[in-house]
């Protein structure tokens, strides 16, 4: 039922070797109201974020998202040394040791330690150029599985925000009954005030009209009830439909919540069917509460 509804949150990792090099990409995301997009790269490869940016945004649209690309050494054939920075240390080296008649040579394992010497994770520019296909084959392969987890998580989600639904809906049906057994209640209580009214020496017309319509429309709750009932259709069907609808399913949980709120409001606390129906209208927010922490995290 829940078709391609997606959750917010996810992490995917995807790894491939070439020529010694591992090529790792991370992407992991959190629920935010937009596209919140952070790119970490290695120096030298921020030619490739207008691409990744890209293959990103086909994928995703809302949310906090990072995407960290590495490069490491896959083993000793990715150790790249530099050998000119290499040659010039040890030309000064050279020239110091015949400069002060020093008889040591110089530590070869020392030398490794200095700035710039061993080149790992940084590749010619013809190298990176190689590498470009499998950067991008191997960002679409932690995409794909983010968006799988990501799909996962979104039906999780939706089947508990169904059976949710169907609880409302129940508890909508029990206060509709428990409304119909009020109103002889409510008919009692307005002929009261209207009588009261009359007793008075001069009762004004306008004022005993303008009473009883404000008691009668405290009184009832049929529209809230019937708009409650349409707010629950219309969530299944966007649920039913899935793709980006966590704003819409946000605005109609707010309507929802608006409708309990003014039932809640008319609803009298002294009858025991009036507490009964207060009792089931906190129930109905308590359950609009908890569909609202899932919406904030479907995308």
């Amino acid at each position: 039922m829940a078709g391609s509804l997606k959750s917010m949150t996810g992490f995917a990792q995807a790894r491939l070797e070439h020529d010694g090099w591992e090529v790792r990409v991370n992407v992991r995301s959190v629920n935010h109201r937009f596209l919140d997009l952070h790119l970490r790269l290695p120096e030298g490869f921020e030619s490739w974020e207008p691409e990744i940016r890209k293959a990103v945004r086909e994928r995703i649209r809302r949310g906090h998202v990072d995407v960290t690309l590495h490069f490491e050494p896959a083993g000793a054939a990715a150790v790249h040394i530099n050998r000119d920075v290499a040659g010039a240390y040890l030309g000064a080296a050279e020239e110091l040791r015949r400069q002060y008649g020093l008889k040591s040579e110089p530590d070869l394992v020392a030398l490794f330690r200095l700035p710039g010497v061993l080149a790992e994770g940084v590749l010619a520019e013809e190298e990176r150029e190689k590498l470009t296909g499998h950067v991008r084959e191997c960002l679409e392969q932690a995409l794909a599985r983010l968006e799988e987890m990501r799909v996962a998580e979104g039906r999780t989600a939706a089947d508990d925000m169904v059976r949710r639904l169907g609880q409302i809906a129940k508890t909508v049906t029990k206060i509709e009954s428990l409304a119909e057994r009020l109103r002889p209640a409510f008919a009692a209580r307005l002929r009261t005030r209207l009588l009261d009214l009359l007793e008075e020496a001069a009762p004004d017309p306008a004022r005993v009209a303008q009473e009883a319509a404000l008691l009668a429309e405290r009184s009832d709750i049929a529209e809230e009830i019937s708009r409650l009932r349409s707010h629950v259709q219309q969530f299944e069907k966007l649920l039913a439909g899935g793709d980006e609808v966590g704003k819409k399913l946000d605005f109609l949980l707010q309507e929802m919540q608006r409708e309990a709120n003014t039932m809640l409001s008319k609803t009298p606390g002294v009858e025991a069917d009036g507490l009964a129906i207060t009792d089931l209208a906190l129930e109905v927010k308590s359950e609009i509460e908890k569909l609202r922490e899932q919406v904030q995290n479907i995308e």
